[in-house]
């Protein structure tokens, strides 16, 4: 089994070059592949996960003892992913073929301009750790950065080895019997090796999840380097929850109920944990959480190093003026294999006036199962709270019909990636309407991590002027031998092409 407190082996200096100079190799060949070549590779990756779901659940539980019902769907999640990233690019949406014919009558006389979007090259993945299948060897920045034609170095996470050991042979194998050049993907550990990939110039862009420390760091890498780089990193969210006093009056039990399962599914460690309930001033109603929050059971925290973050932060929050301790959780070790367990702790803050005082402490993330409950009189105090809160992946809304909040909602829409209305933020759908990600420090970029247009941030724009047709990317021909959605002349294409 593996130990929370197992130390992160560092892939030797050769390796890495080996790693590195194979990707180089395999960046043009794998971009020349058609869209529909690359999804037949990733259909063969979800074959190959899917075939050895079984075992791969079996270690990651080992690991991480997230549970065979969580691990087995987060296996359907990356599978999913896989499919529907591939398909995606088949149908040419993320590479935005744009055509614009001369026009000699224009004043000035307009060229012929071809646009598509090409892969950037050879792209580290930052592996992420709460989700060890999804956000990890073959989750959503491998799979998107594949679809988009570019190949994948991966720096495992420590906190689940062998599981990504298991599924990063899995990925070359497949990749390999699909005809994907030998270097398209590759896998390393440890956090030096991951800095000097980072540094290296045969890199183009990076991605990550994890913490806004370890995030920030990376990021400040990426962007000093003698050519900077893309570094689209998934860091820290608090994703408040706003109850409003229609909500409250019409399904309280409900919302209480949610809210306490939400914010400790999973022992708290998902990036969408809602961190601060914004409530009308209703004590019955915190005294309702409190007690369900006492009620729940201790859950096991991902590692060592997490458990005691987690507790740091709870100190800190304990510290803040007025806040009131309603529930303490306690960490006990009380796991086979000395993995550490938390139950979920809830603060009370009286009024806005104190959160706002406190903005610096109580409105950044606490990484496990720990919420703070607001108590606000009007609808300007609750949008007090959110205008001092930093960039966000989500906010949520409990309305009832009727309310129209359209001024804290707006603000929402500044502030985060993701509004909710009448539900809880746990749970990101893969689909090619979801936006993952939001302004710093949710995110780096703009761009989703989750869904089909994860894809866009491992591509750049390139221009064709006048270009002879002989010379032209099959995507820009006009018989569009790929089959590709695009724009001509300011219009969707006809089915015709």
């Amino acid at each position: 089994m593996n130990h929370p407190q197992s130390a992160e082996p560092e892939t030797p200096a050769g390796e890495l070059e080996t790693l590195l100079g194979l990707a180089t190799q395999a960046a043009p060949v794998w971009a020349a592949f058609t869209p529909r070549e690359r999804a037949t590779a990733l259909v063969a990756v979800a074959e190959a996960l899917e075939a050895n779901a079984d075992h791969l659940v079996a270690l990651a539980d080992r690991e991480t003892g997230l549970g065979h019902a969580r691990l087995s769907g987060e296996v359907k999640r990356t599978t999913g992913q896989l499919r529907s990233y591939g398909e995606h690019a088949v149908s040419g949406a993320p590479f935005g073929v744009t055509i614009d014919h001369a026009d000699p009558d224009a004043t000035p006389p307009r060229p012929e301009l071809r646009r598509h979007l090409v892969p950037l090259g050879p792209v580290e993945v930052f592996a992420g750790g709460n989700f060890p299948f999804a956000f990890s060897v073959a989750g959503t920045d491998t799979a998107a950065a594949l679809a988009a034609g570019c190949p994948v170095l991966l720096k495992a996470h420590p906190g689940h080895p062998r599981t990504s050991a298991t599924t990063a042979t899995l990925v070359r194998e497949a990749l390999a019997e699909a005809g994907a050049p030998l270097g398209t993907f590759g896998m390393f550990t440890g956090r030096e090796a991951g800095v000097t990939v980072l540094r290296d110039e045969r890199v183009q862009a990076a991605a990550f999840t994890g913490s806004v420390r370890g995030g920030r760091a990376l990021f400040d890498i990426a962007s000093s380097r003698p050519r900077p780089i893309p570094f689209h990193g998934e860091l820290g969210s608090v994703n408040p929850v706003v109850v409003t006093a229609g909500a409250l009056a019409e399904r309280r039990s409900a919302i209480v109920s949610g809210f306490v399962a939400s914010f400790t599914l999973g022992a708290g460690q998902f990036c969408t944990k809602p961190g601060i309930l914004l409530l009308p001033r209703d004590p019955e109603t915190v005294e309702e959480i409190a007690a369900q929050v006492r009620a729940a059971h201790a859950l096991p925290m991902l590692s060592l190093q997490i458990a005691e973050g987690y507790r740091r932060r709870l100190d800190e929050v304990a510290t803040a003026r007025q806040i009131r301790t309603l529930v303490d959780g306690a960490l006990t070790t009380t796991d086979a294999d000395g993995r550490p367990q938390a139950s979920p702790s809830l603060f009370l803050v009286p009024s806005v006036e104190h959160v706002l005082e406190e903005a610096d402490n109580l409105l950044e993330e606490c990484f496990g199962p720990a919420a703070v409950i607001v108590q606000y009189d009007t609808e300007d105090e609750a949008a007090q709270v959110l205008e001092a809160l930093e960039g966000s992946l989500t906010v949520t809304f409990h309305t009832a019909p009727g309310e129209q909040p359209a001024g804290l909602v707006e603000l929402a829409q500044r502030k985060a990636g993701r509004v909710l209305f009448n539900g809880w933020p746990t749970g990101v759908a893969v689909t090619t309407a979801q936006q993952h990600g939001g302004p710093y420090p949710s995110a780096t970029s703009a761009h989703t991590s989750v869904g089909p247009y994860a894809i866009d941030r491992f591509l750049r724009p390139v221009a064709y002027q006048d270009a002879p047709a002989e010379l032209l990317p099959a995507a820009l021909r006009d018989d569009n031998p790929l089959r590709f959605l695009r724009t001509v002349d300011g219009k969707p294409e006809t089915a015709a092409h």
